[in-house]
C-alpha cells in the first residue's frame, strides 16, 4: 500500500514512475519521520521508567511526602532537608543497583515543556535558515544533533543537562520537519503535492508504533536512550544522499548542481524539467502579484494595511482558533495517553496506530469546509464521550479507544486546515497571517504542558472539557469562512471578496489530484514555493 502511495505521490501525466533521485528523496524522509517519533514522545518512555524502577527505601511516594514522614515537625525538616539532599546518591532501583537518575526524578516533569518550547523556537527561525542556507544541510546537521540528544542522556544522566538537551531535541525535531516537508512537497509534482503532508506523517505514526515495543523492551534509563538513539545514528550516513531542493537551487542559480541532477538518469531529468518549470511559472505569479498590489506606500505599510482588513482579520481570528484547539487537543491526548487505564506501552502502539488512517485523508471527496466541521466535530464528541465514560467507571479500553478516535480526527482536521489555510488568505500576506496561525498552534502546544494532571496521574476534568470543547466551538467558527476547494488562490483581498460564502464545489472538483493542476490556468492550486517553510511547521 505503501509503495502504491509513494508511486501517486510521484507520479504525473508525463511519466507514471517515480525517478530515482524522487525516491532517494521519498524514502530517506520516510525513514527520518519514522525515527523522529522515537523522541518526540520520550518523557512518556521516562516517566514511565522512572515509575517502575526507582525507590527510595520503601517509600515510593514523592519527595515531599517522603519529607514529611521523616520530619512531621517543622522545626526537623531543616536538618531532614539537609540529610535527604546528602542521602540523593542513595536512591536505589527495584533490583537494588545504584541509579543516579532516580535522585531527580523530579525534574522529569519539565522536559516536555521545554521540548515544545524547543518546537516553538524551531518554528520562529527554522524555515529563516533553510530559506538561506538550504534544506538538505541544515536538514542533515538537524539529524545529526537530533541523535546526538537522545544518546548523550545514556551516558550522562544529569538533569540540567538532560533538561537543555529536551529543549533542543524539539529545536531540531521542528528544523527537521520543516526541511522535509519543504523537500517532499517541492520534489513532487504539483497534481500530487497533496500527498507528501499524508505520507510522511504516516511514516511518523509507524515511528510512534515502532518506538513503543523498544521502549518496553528496555526499561531502564540506560537502555532506554541507547535503544531510541543508536539506529538513528547508524542510519546517519543514508541521509548524506539526499538531494537539495530544485526550486531552492532555481532561485540561488546553482545551475551546476541541476544539471548534476540532470546527468543522474534521463527520467532525473525529465522530472527536473517538470519541476522547475512548476517552480518558475509559481515564482512568476508571485512576483505579479506583489506588481497587481493597488496598495501604494511601500511594501510593509501594504501588508499593515491587508492585515488589517475585516475579511483577514475575520479569518486570521477562526484559523488561530482551529489550530490553538487542535494543538490542545492532540498534544493533550498524545501525553496522557497513559492515563486511561491502559498500559502505557500499548497505549503508546494504539495512539500511533490510530493515525495511520490519516493517510487516505487525500482521497475523501469533500470541500474544505465541510471536511474541516466534521473533523473537528467528531473529535469534541469522541473527547466528550470519552469524559462521560470515563467518569461513569466505563472500560478503559472504551474510553481510550474513544480518546484515539477523537486525536485521528482532529489530525486529520490539522491536516485540512493547513491547506484551507493557504487558500483562503491572500499572496501579499499569506506568509504572515501562515506565520501567525502557526504562532497559535504551537502556543497551543505549550500550554499543554501548563495543564495539571490529577493526583492519581489521570486527565483532569477541566483538561477534557477543553479538549471536547474547544473543536467543537471552532467547528461552528468555520461557518463563517467561505468554500476554498477548486478556486483559484486569492492574490488580494479583493479576490478574497469573491470568495462566496454559499460556494459549494462540484464533487469531481475537490480533493482528486487530477483537478488540482491545470497547467493552461493562470492560477494553479499548489503549495506556493515562498510558503513551504511555513506550511511544513503547521504539519508538526
Amino acid at each position: 500500500m505503501v509503495t502504491v502511495k509513494m508511486n501517486q505521490l510521484a507520479g504525473d501525466q508525463r511519466g507514471p514512475l517515480m525517478s530515482p533521485l524522487q525516491l532517494s528523496v521519498y524514502w530517506r524522509l520516510a525513514l527520518i519521520f519514522f525515527f523522529t517519533a522515537f523522541l518526540f514522545f520520550l518523557d512518556i518512555f521516562t516517566t514511565a521508567v522512572v515509575a517502575e524502577t526507582c525507590r527510595h527505601g520503601n517509600d515510593t511516594g514523592t519527595f515531599a511526602s517522603w519529607l514529611e514522614k521523616l520530619a512531621p515537625n517543622k522545626e526537623e525538616n531543616q536538618s531532614a532537608l539537609s540529610k535527604v539532599l546528602k542521602d540523593d546518591a542513595d536512591w536505589r532501583t527495584e533490583s537494588g543497583t545504584r541509579d543516579s537518575v532516580c535522585g531527580w526524578t523530579d525534574w522529569l516533569s519539565y522536559g516536555q515543556m521545554l521540548f515544545m518550547t524547543g518546537l516553538l523556537l524551531g518554528s520562529l527561525f527554522g524555515g529563516a535558515i533553510s530559506d538561506r542556507y538550504g534544506k538538505r544541510p541544515v536538514l542533515l546537521i538537524s539529524m545529526c544533533v537530533h541523535a546526538v540528544c537522545g544518546l548523550v542522556p545514556a551516558v550522562f544522566p544529569q538533569p540540567l543537562l538532560f533538561l537543555i538537551l529536551r529543549c533542543l531535541t524539539g529545536i531540531c525535531c521542528c528544523c527537521i520537519n520543516i526541511c522535509a516537508f519543504s523537500l517532499a512537497v517541492e520534489w513532487t509534482p504539483p497534481a500530487s503535492r497533496l500527498w507528501p503532508p499524508a505520507f510522511l506523517p504516516f511514516c511518523f505514526s509507524l515511528g510512534t508504533m515502532g518506538g513503543a515495543p523498544l521502549a518496553w523492551l528496555n526499561p531502564t534509563w540506560t537502555r532506554l536512550h541507547l535503544s531510541l538513539a543508536l539506529p538513528q545514528i547508524i542510519c546517519l550516513p543514508l541521509y548524506l544522499s539526499i538531494p537539495e531542493s530544485p526550486q531552492w537551487l532555481l532561485l540561488k542559480k546553482r545551475t551546476d548542481i541541476l544539471d548534476r541532477y540532470r546527468s543522474n538518469s534521463p527520467a532525473d531529468n525529465q522530472r527536473l524539467d517538470l519541476l522547475l518549470d512548476s517552480a518558475w511559472s509559481d515564482l512568476q505569479k508571485a512576483t505579479e502579484a506583489q506588481r497587481e498590489d493597488p496598495v501604494t506606500g511601500g511594501h510593509a505599510s501594504s501588508d499593515i494595511i491587508h492585515l488589517r482588513h475585516p475579511t483577514v482579520l475575520m479569518r486570521l481570528f477562526v484559523m488561530s482558533c482551529v489550530s490553538a484547539a487542535s494543538a490542545l487537543t492532540y498534544y493533550g491526548i498524545c501525553l496522557n495517553i497513559g492515563s486511561f487505564g491502559v498500559g502505557v506501552y500499548s497505549a503508546q502502539f494504539f495512539s500511533g496506530l490510530s493515525e495511520a488512517p490519516c493517510l487516505l485523508v487525500p482521497l475523501v471527496r469533500l470541500g474544505r469546509r465541510p471536511m474541516s466541521m466534521l473533523a473537528l466535530f467528531l473529535s469534541g464528541a469522541a473527547c466528550l464521550v470519552s469524559l462521560l465514560l470515563s467518569k461513569y467507571n466505563g472500560m478503559p479500553m472504551l474510553v481510550m479507544s474513544l480518546a484515539l478516535l477523537g486525536k485521528l480526527c482532529i489530525l486529520a482536521a490539522i491536516f485540512i486546515s493547513t491547506l484551507y489555510s493557504i487558500e483562503l488568505f491572500p499572496t501579499v500576506v499569506r506568509q504572515r497571517c501562515l506565520s501567525l496561525v502557526n504562532l497559535s498552534f504551537r502556543l497551543g502546544c505549550l500550554v499543554n504542558t501548563l495543564v495539571p494532571a490529577n493526583p492519581d496521574g489521570a486527565i483532569s476534568l477541566a483538561a477534557m472539557i477543553i479538549y471536547s470543547s474547544g473543536p467543537i466551538i471552532c467547528c461552528g467558527l468555520c461557518l463563517l469562512l467561505p468554500e476554498t476547494s477548486g478556486v483559484p488562490l486569492p492574490d488580494s483581498v479583493a479576490d478574497c471578496n469573491r470568495q462566496l460564502q454559499p460556494h459549494q464545489p462540484a464533487m469531481g472538483a475537490l480533493w482528486s489530484t487530477e483537478t488540482l493542476v491545470s497547467s493552461q490556468t493562470s492560477k494553479v492550486e499548489t503549495f506556493p514555493v515562498e510558503k513551504d517553510s511555513t506550511i511544513s511547521a503547521l504539519l508538526i
